[in-house]
């Protein structure tokens, strides 16, 4: 469909009417005004009309895709590698306190 075709002459019956579109504004809980029900109507229904159109292109021997170009996996193999040991990770600490870090307290406890 070409920019010609869409003339309101060419194009068929809405699939999408007003009435519906204020029903799914009640159900997204959206405050439509009646200027943007008339807007709406006509902009998803333009939507559905590509898209039906876009689906008579299909043809049944392209398999559906998620993405345009092939996609790989960019991440480091999973190895398991030893840990710190807790003097290790406490080496490095400005303050540990019983075998933890001592941290400011920034919350008063509760009475």
């Amino acid at each position: 469909m070409n920019a010609s075709d869409t003339s309101p002459e060419t194009m068929p019956a809405p699939v999408i009417t007003r009435d519906e579109v204020a029903h799914l504004a009640r159900l997204a809980r959206l405050a439509v005004t009646e200027e943007e029900l008339d807007s709406f109507a006509g902009q998803l229904d333009s939507i559905l009309h590509h898209v039906a159109t876009v689906s008579e292109v299909a043809a049944d021997e392209v398999p559906p895709t998620s993405h345009a170009v092939p996609v790989t996996n960019v991440t480091r193999p999973d190895v398991v590698v030893a840990g710190l040991t807790q003097q290790q990770a406490l080496a490095g600490a400005p303050a540990a306190e019983a075998g933890r870090f001592r941290v400011p307290q920034i919350l008063a406890e509760e009475q």
